[in-house]
C-alpha cells in the first residue's frame, strides 16, 4: 500500500517503512506525527481525493531534526567592487512512515 501526501508545499509518494526528508515539523525526536493531507491512497483499491481523501491519514515517527546541506548564495555587481556571500541551511525533519490509514 502506498499514499501520496502533501506537506511543506511539496508532494511525496510514501509507503510503510520509508524514510522521508520533509520541511521542518514541530516535535521532538521520537514523537509521532499524523499527516492528514492525503491526496491519494493506492494498493488493491485506488482512492483519489478531490483534492483530499476523506478520513485518510499517514502516521510517521520523527527520527531526526536537523538542517540540510549548506547552499552558498553569491551576489555581485559588475564593475562596482560589490560582492556578497551568504550561506543557508534549510531546517528539515526526517520521518519514518509507520502506518497508512485509508
Amino acid at each position: 500500500m502506498y499514499a501520496v501526501i502533501k506537506t511543506g508545499g511539496k508532494q511525496y509518494k510514501v509507503s510503510e517503512g520509508d524514510l522521508l526528508k520533509v520541511e521542518k515539523l514541530d516535535g521532538a525526536v521520537g514523537d509521532t506525527v499524523e499527516l492528514s493531507e492525503v491526496l491519494m491512497v493506492g494498493g488493491e483499491k485506488v482512492s483519489i481525493g478531490t483534492p483530499l481523501v476523506p478520513s485518510a491519514s499517514v502516521v510517521g515517527k520523527i527520527v531526526e531534526q536537523g538542517k540540510g546541506k549548506k547552499i552558498l548564495v553569491f551576489k555581485s555587481k559588475r564593475r562596482k567592487d560589490s560582492r556578497k556571500l551568504r550561506g543557508h541551511r534549510q531546517p528539515r525533519t526526517i520521518l519514518r512512515i509507520e502506518k497508512i490509514n485509508a
